[in-house]
């Protein structure tokens, strides 16, 4: 297999040129490439965003959990020192 002429960031741009109205054959034509490679690159990108969008969601749902987890230890903690305050008073 050849060294790819072009990296992910490139090929994102060629595609977001295209989707801004300049069509397929002059996109491959400025970039040198053809007409199949465009299109392959189109549906690697559109089966990508499916990937990134389910992992977007896991994504937030594990950061809410996590900032559940973080509010709880935080009152936990904070209604310890109320307590050790109160006894510490008592003591005194």
């Amino acid at each position: 297999m050849g060294k790819r002429k072009f990296d992910d960031n490139q090929i994102t741009g060629i595609l977001k040129e295209h989707q801004a109205g300049v069509t397929v054959a002059d996109v491959c034509h400025r970039y040198g490439i053809s007409e199949p490679t465009f299109y392959r690159w189109q549906s690697l990108q559109s089966g990508n965003v499916g990937l990134h969008a389910k992992r977007l969601r896991a994504l937030e749902e594990e950061n809410q959990k996590l900032k559940k987890l973080l509010a709880e230890s935080m009152l936990s903690a904070a209604t310890l020192s109320e307590m050790l305050a109160k006894t510490s008073k008592g003591r005194h």
